[in-house]
C-alpha cells in the first residue's frame, strides 16, 4: 500500500478507444467479442462435473460446456482472469490499491454490501435470462449493431438514472 497521491483517472474518451481496440482484437484473434457470464457458465458445468459427472452430461448445455474441454480452455475463463489481474495491477500502479468499502454518510457497511449483494444477484439473474451479460449486450451486441443490444443499454442506463434518484440521498 503506498502513501503517495493517487495517479489521475484515464480519460473517459482515451479508455473508451482502448475498449473499442481490444474488443476489434478480440473479434479478430478470437473470433468472437467480450463477456463474462461464458466464463463463469465453463466453471459451474465443471464443478457440476466433478460432484455428479452424470447430470452434467444429462444437461445439454452443461454438456456442451464440457465438450470444449477444461475452464481454462475456454478463451472467456482466461479474459476474466486477466480482468482481475489486470485491474489488480492497474490499481497498484495507480496507487489506489487499497481494503475499504465505498460507501455515504449514512449507509453502514453491512448495508452497503447487503445493497451490492442485491444488486449482483439481480443482474447475474437477468444475465440468465437473457443469456449473457451486460459486457456482451452493451459491448458485443452493440459493436455489431443489434437493435436488442442498443435498447437494452438504454433501459440499462434508465434504470440506472432511476436508482440514482431512489437511493442518492444515503451516498451524500
Amino acid at each position: 500500500m503506498s502513501t503517495r497521491s493517487p495517479a489521475p483517472y484515464a480519460s473517459p474518451y482515451a479508455a473508451g478507444a482502448g475498449l473499442g481496440v481490444v474488443l476489434f482484437a478480440s473479434y479478430v484473434l478470437a473470433g468472437r467479442g467480450l463477456g463474462a457470464t461464458g466464463a463463469f457458465a465453463t466453471l459451474a458445468a465443471n464443478t457440476v462435473s466433478i460432484a455428479a459427472p452424470a447430470s452434467a452430461q444429462g444437461n445439454a448445455y452443461f454438456a456442451q460446456r464440457l465438450a470444449d474441454g477444461g475452464p481454462f480452455t475456454d478463451w472467456l475463463v482466461v479474459e476474466v482472469i486477466g480482468v482481475i489481474i489486470g485491474g489488480f495491477l492497474s490499481a497498484a500502479l495507480a496507487g489506489r490499491l487499497r481494503l475499504g468499502i465505498d460507501r455515504g454518510p449514512r449507509l453502514g457497511a453491512l448495508n452497503r454490501l447487503a445493497i451490492a449483494a442485491a444488486g449482483g444477484l439481480v443482474m447475474g439473474g437477468g444475465a440468465v435470462f437473457a443469456r449473457g451479460c451486460t459486457s456482451g449486450q452493451a459491448l458485443t451486441g452493440g459493436a455489431l449493431l443489434s437493435v436488442g443490444s442498443w435498447l437494452f443499454v438504454a433501459g440499462a442506463f434508465g434504470a440506472g438514472f432511476l436508482t440514482m434518484l431512489a437511493v442518492r440521498r444515503i451516498w451524500t
